[in-house]
């Protein structure tokens, strides 16, 4: 598993396909009762528009209980929020799992270090469908 990060964007890498890291999450956030607002197909759609896209999936899910207390405490957050997770097939043939770090989010809505905590899952939920490698 590879990390990078930079403009708050954190990127695992996993050398399994789309395909099988977008069934690991759906996987998990049922497990963990996080609802499942959508799974946007990028690549899906840019098909359907005749352009060529390698295969992009973009994940949106959360808990209002969760996401609820952030988007009160700073309004601007729900630009950011319900998480998302997108899953991309890297030109190496690997499968990019990129997400807006939680740090990012509490610095750029000020958010209080209490809340952090109701969007930090998303780390653990990255790190677990990137480690198969």
């Amino acid at each position: 598993m590879t990390t990078t990060s930079d403009n708050g964007i954190a990127r695992l890498v996993s050398r399994e396909s789309v395909a099988e890291v977008l069934r690991r999450l759906l996987a998990i956030l049922r497990d963990k009762g996080i609802t499942l607002f959508a799974v946007v197909d990028h690549s899906g759609e840019a098909a359907k528009a005749g352009i060529e896209m390698h295969e992009t999936k973009l994940v949106i899910f959360g808990k209002p209980e969760a996401g609820t207390p952030v988007m009160i405490a700073a309004p601007d957050s729900a630009l950011e929020l319900p998480l998302k997770i997108l899953i991309a097939e890297r030109a190496d043939g690997g499968t990019q799992v990129s997400y807006n770090k939680p740090s990012y989010l509490q610095a750029r809505y000020d958010l209080p270090a209490n809340l952090v905590a109701n969007i930090a899952v998303i780390e653990q939920i990255a790190a677990a469908i990137s480690v198969h490698n």
